[in-house]
């Protein structure tokens, strides 16, 4: 029986036989004996294949190159190597598949990330890569077993909406509609009566309206799929496709948001600190020196909690000491990352959960304070990340909401169904939106957003 080369290399039943299969990394030896270093994704280690050369032939062994994926059956042996405890010892070698030395694009030696990008279909071979898509696995099973552990059910939103929760119109249009004719009213405006759905559909940009509608009867859920955004942003830190974490609960206040928030994000990484320690001591030595450290940190420690205005104060305290930024500082302005960062890295050196922001820079959707300037929202602050969660209590008065709502330009026909919750059996409520990428940024040490999800979609890029 096959077994993964991670079970293998915990094995010291020497003399064993097994079964290995894998791709190999590299081939080395004289002309008697061939060391194969082969990987099969289970582990970022690989284990060593000890082949006789006079026994299977030069012929035979010619085409196991990098790249080539092949099956061993041999002798569990204790190994006198370095950097491994066991290795195996060949008796039989099948080989299932070549790859070109003088074409194949991962030789042993450094690529850049960037070249990577091009490859993606390759990338996962590597050390770097097999590590990150172990994580960001990992990642998903400790988002689940930590909400199911506490009592939320997983809730499926749809991907296909005819609303736009941000407001911000920046979303990819759904249509059956042949784009090379497209027939108009007669006020100019595209006819959608033919179309599939019959109106104007897009791909969603969040699941927390619909998952609202189930906290309303479920008590607490939360969704885990992907959504859209067609923001035309070449940063390391966006995405067009991406995933996203959004709990819903009834009768959670702000401060009971904030503690979610907290104990979640706690949990995922030490999740990761406990189950993928090779993978990230690995990242760590290759990639961001200070990653384990960092994680360790904001295990460690409780976020601070900030109120908006006591931030800005803060800012603007820094500048007048000398802080340079590159974006002025004023009280109701919405936070670039280097005021976030300055935040959280240089004077509090912890995660900082912002709240109480100005109402004008912030959704419809969000509960106002008494102080009719402010709303009861949150943004979960990291370092060398900036915002990682956002999240708000939602606002559970019809009246406000409705006439927030109109101020907003956002039409009640979109939404009718979104506030009968309000007018129904309406609770305090609260949720917020984690950024599946962006946690995975912070928990890889990766500095670009591309490098965390298998097949980046970005501006002018929809490849593989």
């Amino acid at each position: 029986m096959t077994q993964s080369i991670k079970e293998i290399l915990k094995r010291t039943d020497y003399g064993a036989v097994v079964n290995v299969k894998g791709w190999v990394r590299t081939r080395r030896g004289n002309k008697n004996v061939s060391f194969v270093a082969i990987n099969d994704g289970s582990c970022v280690h690989n284990i060593q294949v000890v082949i006789d050369n006079e026994r299977f032939g030069e012929e035979f062994l010619k085409p196991i190159t990098t790249g080539s994926c092949i099956s061993v059956i041999g002798k569990i042996a204790e190994s006198l190597g370095k950097g491994q405890s066991v290795e195996i010892q060949a008796e039989t070698v099948e080989i299932y598949g070549t790859a070109d030395p003088l074409t194949y694009p991962l030789q042993k030696k450094g690529h850049t990330l960037e070249f990577l990008r091009e490859i993606a279909h390759l990338r996962p071979r590597t050390n770097t890569f097999g590590a990150i898509f172990r994580l960001r696995h990992n990642m998903a099973m400790a988002i689940h077993t930590f909400f199911h552990e506490r009592g939320f059910f997983y809730f499926h939103t749809p991907l296909i909406t005819g609303s736009d929760c941000e407001g911000a119109g920046q979303m990819f249009q759904v249509t059956t509609l042949n784009l090379y004719d497209l027939k108009k009213s007669p006020n100019g405006q595209i006819d959608y009566s033919n179309d599939f759905f019959g109106k104007q559909t897009s791909l969603t940009v969040s699941g927390q309206l619909e998952g609202e509608l189930a906290a309303m009867a479920l008590g607490k859920i939360y969704t885990f799929g992907p959504t859209f955004r067609a923001e035309n942003s070449n940063t390391p830190r966006h995405l067009a496709e991406f995933w996203m974490i959004e709990p819903e609960m009834a009768f959670y206040e702000i401060a009971d948001n904030m503690q979610l928030a907290q104990e979640f994000i706690q949990y995922c990484i030490r999740w990761a600190l406990e189950k993928c320690s090779d993978d990230l001591e690995f990242l760590c030595e290759r990639h961001d020196n200070e990653l384990i450290d960092r994680l360790k940190s904001v295990v460690e420690n409780d976020f601070v909690r900030l109120p908006y205005t006591q931030g800005v104060e803060i800012l603007q305290d820094a500048v007048a000491k000398g802080q340079k930024f590159d974006f002025p500082v004023t009280w109701g302005i919405d936070l670039q990352s280097e005021h976030e960062r300055y935040l959280v890295e240089q004077h509090f050196e912890k995660p900082v959960i912002l709240t109480d922001y100005p109402k004008e820079i912030k959704s419809f959707y969000m509960k106002q304070n008494d102080d009719g300037k402010t709303v009861r929202a949150m943004d979960v602050l990291f370092p060398k990340i900036g915002e990682i969660i956002g999240g708000s209590q939602r606002e559970e008065d019809y009246e406000k909401l409705k006439q927030r709502a109109e101020e907003m330009h956002v039409p009640e026909k979109d939404i009718w169904w979104y506030m009968d919750t309000r007018r129904y059996g309406t609770a305090p409520h609260s949720g917020f939106g984690l950024g599946f990428e962006r946690l995975l940024l912070f928990v890889t040490g990766m500095q670009n957003i591309r490098d965390v999800i298998p097949f980046p979609r970005t501006p002018n890029t929809a490849d593989f």
